[in-house]
């Protein structure tokens, strides 16, 4: 008889509620990432959105929790959604808590560019920046010293090519990374830079970020400067940086293996 009765007790109210606000969660972040990616909004209401779900899931975790006290002591059935509440919940804070822990020791920056003294303008892309966005200005002094604080390694490449094939190079690396060019000028002589603005996208959460490139023919060959910046936001938690590095990267070895005819 009192086998029988623990079989009709009833699931935990709290597993049951875990589950639902995971899956919620999970339906509210992939909504968060639709309307972002198809570019329907801007970053600022999708970021909205996707914190709004990790609040969801964070709630999630704490009511499977409170149902895993409550069926250790009552014996109450759910302990299966329960843990698939907690599970959904945690997969989905766990990026977002990996990045914010990744980035918290990193200044508090926006923009970064391999040349703090005279940075690349944006030209192409200041006209089609929305007004709500970060300043397209470069910040200045102080966000320079926190740069060469923090980034030591961030600065212009140089190359034993002429401007056009570092031109070309870089070009090709950004096609290859298929950003939206917004505006393309090839080096002339010693009469106008090369220049190559893009928007590129983060990789999870499709956030737009504006990149310009500079190329200015040096004594030894052709210099290379880029700034990366975030369109949103006081704090970019390393993304700049680590766009600017790969970028780097790819140029110098992009433009190492072109043909020799074509150098």
């Amino acid at each position: 008889m009192l086998r029988r009765l623990a079989l009709e007790e009833p699931p935990s109210r709290l597993a049951i509620w875990s589950r639902r606000l995971a899956l919620f969660a999970l339906v509210v972040t992939l909504i968060a990432l639709i309307i972002v990616r198809g570019g329907f909004v801007e970053a600022i209401p999708g970021f909205v959105v996707l914190l709004g779900a990790l609040a969801i899931a964070g709630a999630a975790i704490l009511s499977a929790l409170g149902a895993f006290v409550v069926i250790w002591r009552n014996g109450n059935p759910g302990l299966g959604r329960a843990l698939s509440g907690a599970l959904i919940g945690i997969l989905l804070i766990a990026y977002p808590a990996f990045i914010g822990a990744r980035g918290y020791a990193l200044p508090k920056l926006s923009d970064v560019t391999t040349d703090t003294a005279d940075p690349p303008r944006f030209e192409a892309i200041a006209r089609v920046r929305p007004r709500e966005a970060n300043p397209i200005a470069y910040p200045g002094p102080g966000a320079a010293q926190m740069q060469r604080t923090a980034y030591p390694d961030i600065a212009p490449l140089q190359l034993a090519a002429t401007p056009d094939e570092a031109y070309r190079g870089a070009l090709e690396v950004v096609k290859t990374r298929k950003w939206a060019v917004i505006d393309e000028r090839s080096p002339q002589g010693g009469r106008r830079d090369g220049r190559i603005e893009a928007v590129a996208r983060t990789t999870i959460m499709g956030f737009r970020d504006d990149v310009v490139i500079r190329i200015r023919r040096s004594s030894d060959g052709a210099v290379i400067d880029i700034r990366s910046a975030s369109r949103y936001g006081q704090r970019d938690f390393g993304s700049n940086a680590r766009r600017i590095r790969s970028l780097v990267e790819d140029i110098e070895e992009e433009v190492g293996s072109q043909p020799a005819a074509a150098r």
